[in-house]
């Protein structure tokens, strides 16, 4: 079949979970027994080249099937595209899942619809990326701006950033960007580890996870509070103790507190220097951010894992409400909105510093932040992307730390695909993994 008339002919979808609540990994105060999960997609094609795209939706256990659901219900919209259209504009395809007019009605542009939207897309320059023989970040980087801004749906934020705006914001930054992927290749893109300060974590075990931490080169940890402040204090100290007074520590409330008790419970923390507060309320709250952050300065204030989409981003931004904004590469609608994100962050001039706490999501986002740097906004100062240390194992292109530092991946694509062998072990119900622990359930005595 000629490339021009290879169309998308798959369309296969799992819902894969892991049971990382039996080690408390990923536990907060909001959320403490996760098992992260993935609403997998896999497109295929009939082009003969062997490419597919992979996408998913992060989930933390039940429900991912109910995502699973969303993502299946946007089938119809992919099977049959032209695939050299689609991966010459993967616009064409963002703009036509957000615009389904009945689908629309269950969001508009959020929730669990938007997710999936957010994983059919990422599927889709996941495929682009790979038939173009690039690693994600490198396709973007590579991209004339004039094409990047096609990408973009400024509707709704053009009170914020016009369409002129952001290509006179990716003209500046492709001055010197040879220069600043050379450094990228070299050294990587700084990190800072979860990994230690998951709530459900011993304080004998968040002190050898932080130390080891800072033995590794990281220069950031991070601890979960909200639950209870004795416990947070108790536990700051020890990290602190742990890592000493010349490296970053911020704190993370998961969304727990009301505004008054997140500027109360953040004061209370103040003595041990906490570098930013993430997520001190609701994620929708954007006047309640701007109130926590004039009344908790000099720590910052750090939000964006749950915003909903760029209308809420603006807001945010337009209202002084942030000093860390935190993209997710799979809660919005993939990486056109992104793009759209981190155009806004850049006209705002707030460092993002990506959320990545859940399986594959270091993967994915570091491509976002490699592109940020070498063609937008030109700088790493104060830009860090999260690390977690677990399940990269299930990947066929796992991210690489080295000194605390994302190295660029090299492999076409954007880093999504999951082994076959971890598809079929944790594959919810029937997966080996799963199978096997429904049969002892059944077997054990009453």
């Amino acid at each position: 079949m000629s490339a021009t008339a290879a169309r998308i002919t798959g369309f296969d979808t799992y819902d894969i979970r892991f049971p990382t609540s039996g080690e408390l990994d990923g536990s907060d105060a909001m959320n403490p027994d996760p098992d992260y999960s993935a609403a997998y997609l896999v497109l295929g094609t009939d082009a003969g080249d062997g490419a597919e795209g992979h996408g998913f939706a992060f989930t933390i256990g039940r429900g991912n099937d109910v995502q699973v659901a969303a993502i299946e219900a946007l089938r119809h919209h992919v099977l049959g595209l032209r695939v050299d259209e689609v991966c010459a504009d993967p616009g064409l395809v963002s703009r036509s899942l957000t615009g389904d007019s009945q689908l629309r009605w269950l969001g508009p542009e959020k929730g669990v619809t938007h997710m999936a939207v957010g994983a059919v897309v990422n599927a889709v320059w996941d495929l682009a990326a790979r038939r173009a023989g690039k690693p994600l970040w490198k396709l973007l980087a590579d991209a004339g701006p004039e094409w990047l801004v096609s990408q973009v749906d400024f509707r709704y934020i053009t009170d914020a950033l016009t369409p002129d705006e952001a290509l006179a914001l990716l003209r500046a930054g492709r001055e010197r960007r040879r220069e600043r992927e050379a450094v990228l290749l070299e050294h990587g893109y700084p990190a800072y580890t979860t990994s230690p300060g998951w709530l459900g974590y011993s304080d004998e075990k968040l002190a050898r996870l932080a130390g080891e931490a800072v033995a590794d080169g990281f220069t950031q940890i991070k601890l979960k509070v909200g639950a209870d402040l004795a416990d947070d204090i108790r536990r700051c100290r020890t990290a602190r103790a742990a890592i000493g007074d010349g490296v970053r520590m911020a704190v993370d409330a998961n969304q727990r507190w009301d505004v008054g008790e997140a500027i109360a419970w953040t004061r209370a923390l103040a003595e041990f220097d906490p570098y930013w507060v993430e997520e001190p309320t609701s994620p929708d709250d954007v006047l309640g951010h701007a109130a926590i952050r004039a009344a908790v300065a000099p720590v910052k204030v750090a939000t964006g894992e749950h915003v909903q989409n760029r209308i809420v981003f603006k807001q945010l931004l337009q209202a002084g409400a942030v000093d860390i904004l935190q993209i997710d590469a799979a809660r919005v609608g993939g990486v056109n909105e992104n793009l759209a994100i981190l155009l806004l962050a850049a006209r705002f001039g707030v460092p993002v510093c990506p959320h990545a706490g859940g399986v594959g999501l270091c993967e994915l986002v570091q491509h976002l932040s490699m592109f940020d740097y070498v063609a937008l906004s030109g700088t790493t100062r104060d830009r860090v992307i999260e690390y977690v240390g677990h399940l990269h194992e299930h990947f066929l292109d796992p991210v690489v730390i080295r000194d605390g530092r994302y190295a660029a991946p090299a492999a076409p694509g954007f880093s999504a695909a999951m082994a076959p062998e971890s598809i079929a072990r944790y594959t919810f119900p029937h997966g080996e993994y799963w199978a096997a622990r429904a049969a002892a359930a059944q077997e054990a005595p009453a």
